[in-house]
């Protein structure tokens, strides 16, 4: 506003005032548009093979296993996936800041099904998934996947050191398996319920949030161990976890040395969830 030598209050055109106006839209479009870029980057994918993909765009599902982490995922790996009853049908992929498998790598987080029974379906995860695509990986999967009778499995690694307890826990008491479920689980868990103030975290804890909302019956099992590498004795933790499903999962008593080895190899590789 500018004010003439009569006293009248004139409007001042000001090309200052507009252009830093455009230039701040421009900067906000700049801003919206590289957001919208690395949201796109993020999403999670969902890869399925064709023989997952012909029976409709639900898969049939009974029983569900999850397993988050190098030692639950090795346990499935030479116990349950060694024989030739499971085949792989499907593969997650996306992109975040700890990404660092290579083009081509093997992925992941792989899910299998049985050949004789479709129904059972196991996913093994063993890499880092951020934040921000737990909600979409949960979402994604659990609309795949038929909920009616499903009964939903999750085996996941825990760090002694982040386990909580008034009491003193020698590392002679490592590894150990502690328990949450939904409520429309009615079954009883083979170990002790996670104590407070221990949480879960990361997938395990977003898979068991879903299935409370959406009344699927859950449990979780986390092993605490000492050993944060693949190690046979934390592998072997996780079997009572597995004998309610004993009619469709059969575990290798004893699984060889060769086998065991293997799947730790193949972990070693397989440092991130996504490529």
């Amino acid at each position: 506003m500018m004010a003439t030598f009569f006293g009248e209050v004139l409007s001042v055109y000001s090309r200052a005032v507009e252009e830093e106006e455009e230039e701040e839209l421009d900067e906000n479009d700049e801003d919206e548009e590289i957001r919208r870029e690395l949201e796109e980057k993020r999403e999670v994918h969902l890869h399925w093979s064709s023989e997952a993909t012909t029976s409709g765009n639900k898969l049939p599902c009974s029983d569900f296993v999850l397993a988050v982490g190098q030692n639950a995922a090795c346990f499935l790996s030479a116990y349950v996936l060694s024989s030739d009853t499971w085949e792989a049908v499907g593969r997650a992929s996306a992109w975040n800041e700890r990404s660092r498998a290579a083009a081509g790598e093997e992925s992941a987080c792989v899910f299998y099904r049985r050949k004789d029974d479709p129904s059972v379906l196991i996913c093994s995860v063993t890499g880092y998934l951020a934040e921000d695509q737990l909600f979409q990986w949960t979402e994604k999967v659990f609309d795949r996947l038929q909920l009616r009778q499903l009964s939903v499995t999750v085996l996941s690694d825990g760090a002694l050191a982040d386990y909580k307890t008034a009491d003193y826990l020698c590392g002679s008491s490592a590894p150990f398996l502690r328990s949450l479920r939904t409520g429309a689980f009615g079954e009883r868990p083979v170990c002790p319920a996670l104590e407070q103030p221990n949480i879960l975290t990361g997938l395990p804890a977003a898979v068991l949030n879903h299935c409370q909302v959406h009344r699927i019956p859950a449990v979780s099992y986390q092993c605490y161990s000492d050993v944060i590498a693949p190690d046979s004795v934390t592998m072997e933790t996780y079997k009572p976890a597995l004998t309610r499903l004993s009619r469709s999962i059969q575990l290798d008593p004893s699984p060889s040395t060769d086998v065991l080895r293997k799947s730790v190899r193949s972990s070693d590789l397989q440092s991130n969830l996504y490529i």
